[in-house]
């Protein structure tokens, strides 16, 4: 790979994925994604952040491949001499010696002392802290941990290296630009969940991915001011992953904003805030910082602390308000457990219905198999020329849906996409995934009604054959099983059936029936229908709950689904 002339100008490095057999993919990833951001944000960053990325650009290349991997690794402070990356092509010492004159490193920052424990053995440390140890009565044979411990209380102030251990002790160097790659991590992500590793270390040309029109107005973040709003938030979240008391960060939890993509990660930082108020025994917050959370799952929660706080009026009058809304079957089940007993409390009648579905079961005995699963086995058993079965699982509708809908779920609202390596939109399992696209979805669906889906959907299977997209799995969703599905599913039932994946595609893009047959045409029934859904449990198998949600709309709907049981026929032989 070419070294970049260092007076070259910054140009916009076309998105590419670098090969693993180059010692210097790592890098290669780095400056598409370091590109990437500056290209595309730099109205988010100042004129010294800008000024920083280009000097990136013009360091050399052992230099920007050493600072990309300190920047990968844990922590800002490393050891000089346990750097070993030959691959540089250059000593480690020269690619240093540039980034420290470049300011890009510290040569000779001051430590507290637990990093100075965490970056020296502790044969190295004994010798200088012997004498603290015997003033403490303690003997130099000491453990590690239990000498920090010691000493915590004696040396709260940080030091140079050579303060702590001498003037021949190994260098430390600290990164002085983690802020700065810690932004431009979040505007690439879109998250500071994932790491440098997430990317940089992988390998992307095995995937192919849509191209997603990126414009400033599809972006996440409208304003730099947006970008802090969201560290702020996750600097709280780190607070309490910490352990930082709930009613310490509740003040520091920025106001909401007018940006639907950080008011739900807002809403998912008062979801945790709540949940730790609540183990902390801060009743009264966790109610403020629930009720204040739009997420989903809030509303079950504040239910129940009010529950066991016993305001059942004002558990009661929210709840029937709830009911009001559209709610996915997980919600149904868990509001309708919370009415059922506060009906009983309050002596009065469940708005809710308790309805128990009773699947259509069946039993099958069959020969163990020597080798593969329990629902191969019943395929091959029911599996004839003209009513083939295929093992499909949460891949076959899902996949449908996909491709009836692909341009919907890749339009470049703000939020969904950050980089061109999405295999899906940022947002898929967002509460307002649909409410955001619900007109798309709506015309969508409309190829349902008209009969065109057929052609749409063997039209998108043709021209994106093999780009990623989070519902189509290509080696499952073959041609064959593309035609007979379009060909024995009516678009009644597929809508139904999509419609109810859009509720939650968290919950329900799982818990689908394991196979589907498909019937011989003169087996059509009044609906339309040539096929049924299978769910196979072996000896010893339950149906779990989001499988037995599916198995009642299928039900209630009408769609033809069954559950077989199987038995080894070895079980029951005599002995």
């Amino acid at each position: 790979m070419a070294s970049r002339h260092p007076s070259a100008p910054p140009q916009a490095l076309a998105p590419g994925t670098a090969d693993l057999e180059n010692p210097l993919y790592y890098l290669e990833n780095m400056e598409t994604l370091v590109g990437w951001v500056r290209d595309h944000h730099a109205d988010l960053l100042t004129a010294a952040e800008r000024d920083r990325l280009a000097g990136f650009f013009a360091l050399s290349q052992p230099a920007r491949a050493l600072l990309t991997r300190l920047v990968m690794r844990t922590g800002e402070h490393f050891r000089a001499d346990r750097l070993n990356y030959p691959e540089l092509g250059v000593a480690e010492a020269v690619a240093l010696a540039e980034l420290i004159d470049g300011d890009w490193l510290d040569p000779a920052p001051t430590l507290e002392l637990d990093q100075l424990f965490r970056l020296y053995t502790l044969p190295e440390l004994r010798p200088v802290f012997a004498d603290d140890l015997a003033d403490l009565g303690q003997p130099r044979s000491l453990a590690k941990a239990r000498m920090r411990e010691l000493l915590q209380a004696h040396y709260p102030e940080p030091r140079t290296v050579t303060d702590w251990l001498g003037p021949a002790a190994a260098p430390v160097v600290r990164i002085n630009q983690m802020a700065l790659f810690d932004r431009v991590r979040l505007m690439f992500f879109g998250n500071l969940r994932q790491s440098w590793s997430d990317f940089v270390l992988v390998e992307l040309g095995h995937q192919r991915y849509e191209t997603v029109p990126f414009t400033p107005d599809a972006r996440a973040f409208a304003r730099r001011e947006e970008v802090d709003h969201y560290l702020v938030m996750h600097q709280c979240r780190q607070w309490l992953d910490e352990g930082v008391p709930a009613a310490e960060v509740w003040p520091e939890v920025p106001a909401p904003v007018a940006n639907p993509w950080l008011t739900s990660r807002r809403d998912r930082l008062l979801l945790e805030l709540g949940r730790q108020a609540e183990r902390e025994g801060e009743r009264e917050l966790a109610l403020q910082a629930l009720a204040a959370s739009g997420h989903r799952e809030a509303r079950l929660k504040r239910l129940r602390l009010l529950e066991r706080l016993q305001r059942f009026e004002q558990a009661w009058d929210l709840a029937c308000r709830w009911q009001m809304t559209p709610l996915s079957d997980a919600e149904i089940q868990g509001l309708g457990r919370i009415l059922k007993r506060l009906a009983r409390r309050l002596d009065r009648p469940s708005p809710l219905p308790d309805v128990r579905s009773r699947p259509e079961a069946w039993t099958l005995e069959l020969p163990r198999p020597g080798h593969g699963s329990v629902e191969l086995a019943v395929a091959q058993h029911l599996g004839q020329d003209q009513s083939p079965v295929y093992y499909v699982e949460n891949t076959l509708i899902n996949g449908l849906f996909g491709l009836l809908c692909w341009s919907t779920i890749f339009a470049p609202l703000p939020g969904a996409f950050f980089h061109p390596f999405h295999t899906g939109p940022a947002d898929l399992t967002r509460d307002d995934f649909l409410a955001r696209r619900r007109d798309a979805f709506d015309r969508c669906f409309g190829h349902l009604a008209d009969g065109s889906y057929r052609q749409r959907m063997r039209d998108t299977f043709a021209r994106k054959q093999g780009l990623a997209n989070p519902f189509v799995i290509w080696p499952v969703l073959t041609e064959a099983l593309l035609d007979l599905a379009l060909d024995s599913i009516p678009a009644a039932d597929l809508r139904l059936l999509f419609e109810r994946l859009l509720l939650n595609i968290r919950e329900h893009r799982s818990g689908w029936p394991d196979l589907i047959q498909f019937l011989p045409e003169d087996d059509r029934d009044s609906a339309g229908r040539r096929y049924r859904m299978i769910e196979v449990k072996g000896p010893g198998d339950r149906l779990q709950d989001h499988q037995r949600r599916w198995l009642a709309f299928f039900e209630a709907r009408g769609i033809p689904a069954s559950v077989c049981y199987v038995r080894w026929q070895s079980q029951d032989a005599p002995s």
